[in-house]
């Protein structure tokens, strides 16, 4: 930054305080000179005044639309349930605000292209949130793999073995098509399968089975798929809600290099990641690669850094709208495939039945 530039500080609204704290935790708080949280809003009057007091934030509302007319608010954070996005989304672009939205963005992808139309007619800029890119391990792939170190992309592997029952689905839009949108496929494998493309490239083709075994609800909570990358390199992905343990991984493998993710369930970004090079020169290219590589906030802190960034720069922003839609046009091949127990090849346009919903027809 010039000598003499102050850094702008942003003024945030956070709509949600469930995953909505989180936010402000990890990617608010501990950059005050970026960005300000200056409003809360939540229909919990319980959870507005838990995450108030806990912030020392005054300005609580359940008036969405109030906040939306505020002049002296520059970004809407959505932590809603997924079904309340679309609206919300469309009216926080329409009031020009900058936008920042957990995942599902929104549910089809009929809507996301609505969005992203909106968007380009809008002053304000829309961030979906994918943190799962930030952290030193996958950050450090992913220069490795541009720099054209790692080579031909073979085969992967994308695993969410999480635990879920009866107490976490004991809420009125948990579990259901309506308000959830989806299950295991939505909700949780959704990152890891994000940050699998973002280091593997596009996918070209899916054939995947759901089933609903774990839980007495309506969405699936078991998914095997297997995908091949415009690349011509395949992945298999697997996700359950009933495992005893709790991991997500990535396993990568290339040409010159083989990449495993840490293991943790919500930050396997975080570093050190296995970086297992195919010989001496190919380590040797990695370690020139990676000198003087600087550690990147991991998760929603190192994706609040990077938006603030693209914000204060006017630069393309860290994750679009059109990464969502990359992301939502899978789980719609996911469900195609599993519905019709055929392939099903991206992308997806206004033609396919599942453009419009993915959701079953008798949802």
């Amino acid at each position: 930054m010039p000598a003499g530039q102050t850094t702008k500080r942003y003024r945030v609204a956070v709509i949600g305080c469930g995953i909505g704290r989180s936010h402000i935790v990890e990617g608010y708080s501990p950059a005050p000179e970026q960005f300000e949280v200056a409003a809360l809003c939540d229909l919990d009057a319980a959870r507005l005044a838990s995450v108030g007091d806990e912030f020392a934030v005054a300005d609580r509302s359940r008036d969405f639309d109030a906040l939306l007319a505020r002049e002296d608010i520059d970004i809407i954070d959505i932590c809603t349930p997924p079904g309340l996005h679309r609206e919300m989304i469309l009216k926080a672009l329409a009031a020009g605000k900058h936008v920042v939205c957990e995942k599902p963005l929104v549910g089809s992808l009929k809507q996301v292209d609505e969005i992203i139309e909106a968007e380009a007619r809008s002053r304000g800029r829309l961030m979906p949130i994918f943190q799962y890119r930030y952290g030193d391990g996958a950050v450090q792939a992913k220069r490795i793999i541009d720099a054209g170190i790692a080579g031909k992309p073979y085969v992967g592997v994308a695993e969410t073995f999480w635990k879920r029952g009866a107490d976490y689905y004991d809420n009125p839009w948990r579990g259901r098509w309506k308000t959830e949108l989806g299950g295991v496929l939505m909700t949780h494998a959704i990152h890891i399968h994000d940050l699998a493309c973002f280091l593997f490239g596009p996918v070209e083709r899916v054939f995947a089975r759901t089933a609903t075994r774990v839980n007495a609800i309506e969405v699936e909570d078991c998914v095997s798929a297997s995908w091949r990358m415009a690349s011509g390199a395949f992945l298999s992905s697997t996700a359950t809600l009933g495992s005893q343990n709790e991991i997500s991984r990535l396993r990568l493998h290339f040409e010159n290099v083989t990449f495993e993710s840490a293991h943790e369930a919500y930050s396997p970004g975080d570093g050190p990641w296995t970086i297992l090079p195919a010989n001496d020169e190919v380590q040797a290219r990695i370690d020139d690669a990676l000198d003087g590589f600087e550690p990147v906030g991991r998760r929603f802190r190192g994706q609040m850094a990077a938006f603030h960034k693209a914000l204060s720069a006017g630069e393309p922003l860290p994750v679009t709208s059109r990464d969502a839609r990359r992301s939502l046009e899978l789980v719609t091949a996911i469900y195609a495939s599993a519905e019709t127990g055929t392939d099903v090849e991206l992308p997806i346009g206004p033609a396919h039945p599942k453009y419009a919903s993915w959701q079953p027809q008798d949802a």
